[in-house]
């Protein structure tokens, strides 16, 4: 049985249990919580305690990549440019679409009510910020200080501007800086990996809690959250149809049939790593050069995450909602710019662990509690196929517009 599978069975347990013990008495199964919420708390906290060191450390080898990648030449580079601004494009979309979609399809304000109910057991990570202190904080003073009150926003930028000029040292000292933090991030890597073992236990408690204290509501709302966040998904996915067609300069029906391989294996493995040798081959089959393809969907692999700024945003967004907190202008911009910059810290990592280092930090910085993503991450399989999917269907498409550039480029004056 996969980690996953162990994962929603625990869900589904934890909530049945706290349904069926509620059903016979409501004072037992709300007592019970006063033993179970600690330990889902605790195993919270476990995962909480490393997302500072693991995002600090992606960052500074994320961008120690992509500058790497960028001195490889003109292809990368164009990659590079052209990856940032469609990572940037889709977190701004989903701050528009997201509360639009909730605006249109809200979760039902019975359920509503009873999740807030069963998850504001912790206060908010920190104060949302307006726009005004959000220009004021953007810029840390104190690094440290940042770090210690959950000031993700602030923090990721000083972690990106160090991590830049890393870039900029002499080779020797900035191989030692990038092994160095890289080795924080193995780290703080295998130490995730001893709490998820402990994930069943940790959801299976959070769950019961839910379960206990909110009644059958909590899987209408899980399928609500499902529907949400995969819509978003699906949105990017579709938008390198376009990208395709009207930057690549390539036919409709052609870049369906190349994509079509590579979204098979991207759905049967829901890895885009695993998806590359069929993303290579539909790219030369829509023109673009080996050689071209060969450097830009490597470098897509290992640093685009296409739909996961938007989808991230967009997990933040719906439990700011589900959880009655308001998202002001200043907030929503805390989590785009969150969203945008640190997806670089997400290369070749597991599913569940990349949903908790690339989404708590936008949740916090947007001051919306974390609590329930201890829940989310379990039904996280069915929204990760459409990020997957996203992700591979957007490189091709990023790819033959390279590919189009670069012969551009070639052309005689």
């Amino acid at each position: 049985m996969s980690q996953a599978t162990r994962i929603l069975l625990a869900l589904v347990a934890g909530l049945v249990l706290g349904i069926a013990v509620a059903h016979w008495s409501t004072t037992g199964a709300l007592a019970a919580t006063a033993f179970t919420q600690p330990i889902g708390s605790a195993w919270l906290h476990g995962l909480q305690m490393v997302i500072v060191p693991l995002i600090v450390g992606l960052l500074v080898t994320g961008v120690g990549a992509t500058a790497d990648a960028a001195r490889a030449g003109r292809i990368a580079g164009r990659a590079i440019v052209a990856i940032t601004i469609v990572l940037w494009s889709t977190t701004i979309m989903s701050a528009v679409l997201t509360p639009l979609l909730l605006d249109l399809w809200p979760l039902p304000t019975a359920w509503s009510t009873a999740l807030r109910a069963a998850l504001t057991q912790a206060p908010p990570m920190g104060a949302a910020p307006t726009m005004g202190t959000f220009f004021e904080t953007v810029v840390p003073t104190n690094v440290l200080a940042a770090a210690a009150g959950d000031a993700f926003l602030p923090l990721t930028v000083f972690a990106l501007v160090f991590a830049f000029a890393i870039t900029r040292l002499a080779p020797v000292p900035r191989q030692l800086l990038t092994g160095f933090f890289q080795a924080i991030v193995d780290a703080m890597l295998v130490i995730i990996g001893w709490i998820l073992k402990l994930a069943p236990i940790g959801i299976f408690a959070l769950a019961y809690g839910v379960g206990a204290r909110t009644g059958a509501a909590a899987f209408g709302a899980l399928a609500h959250y499902i529907i949400i966040v995969s819509s978003i998904g699906i949105v990017v996915l579709i938008a390198a149809y376009p990208l395709a067609v009207l930057a690549g300069r390539v036919r409709l029906g052609a870049f369906v049939r190349a994509a079509g391989p590579a979204q098979a294996v991207a759905i049967s493995t829901q890895s885009s790593l695993a998806s590359l040798p069929a993303m290579l081959k539909g790219s030369e089959a829509l023109g673009a050069p080996p050689t071209t393809a060969g450097i830009v969907l490597p470098i897509a692999v290992a640093i685009f995450r296409a739909t996961s700024p938007a989808m991230n945003l967009a997990v933040a967004l719906y439990v700011a909602r589900w959880l009655g907190v308001p998202i002001g202008p200043g907030a929503l911009a805390a989590g785009v710019a969150t969203a945008a910059i640190t997806t670089m810290g997400s290369v070749s990592l597991p599913g569940t662990i990349s949903y908790f280092a690339s989404v708590a930090p936008v949740a916090i910085a947007m001051g919306v509690p974390i609590e329930a993503l201890g829940l989310l991450v379990a039904v996280e399989t069915i929204p990760d196929l459409f990020r997957t999917v996203g992700n591979v269907t957007m490189d091709i498409a990023v790819t033959t517009f390279v590919a189009r550039l670069d012969r551009a480029k070639e052309r005689p004056a």
